[in-house]
């Protein structure tokens, strides 16, 4: 029996997320509002942030005091106040760069049937590392077949 499969197709667009300061921005319904928007059906969603001082995290949705004590360990790993080399652009810069790189700066995410693949309390969160207020970027890009 023959197979018959749908061609490939992609999609990207450019998210823009304002930040309030050190914390998770949850992004999963602007995520997934934009799947439905261009007729994702399964595929592989990548997300990719453009900065060196904030990151991209799969993260529980549920309980609150989860981000609370990521953020609280993440600053005992990268504390603010040492002293770094790196200290141009004040002293949240440099642990802002370490924090980024122990977390993420992309991530991949199944979709079927329309839906991203993710567990029942995960979300997708973009994490300011930074003190003040900031514009971020995030890449979407899908690949696999679109649907009308």
């Amino acid at each position: 029996m023959e197979r018959m499969t749908k061609p490939l197709g992609q999609a990207f667009e450019t998210l823009s997320v304002e930040t309030r300061g050190p914390g998770l921005a949850d992004q999963t319904a602007a995520i997934a509002s934009w799947l439905a928007r261009v007729g994702a059906q399964d595929g592989l969603l990548t997300l990719f942030i453009r900065h060196t001082s904030a990151s991209l995290l799969i993260q529980e949705n549920a309980d609150p005091d989860v981000h609370t004590d990521l953020l609280e360990a993440l600053e005992r790993l990268a504390p603010r106040g040492r002293a770094y080399v790196h200290d141009v652009e004040g002293p949240d810069d440099m642990p802002a760069h370490i924090k980024a790189a122990l977390t993420a700066t992309s991530l991949a995410i199944p979709v079927k049937a329309g839906r991203m693949v993710l567990g029942t309390w995960q979300g997708i969160y973009v994490v300011e590392h930074r003190d003040r207020p900031h514009r971020r970027e995030v890449v979407l890009h899908f690949l696999g077949t679109l649907g009308g």
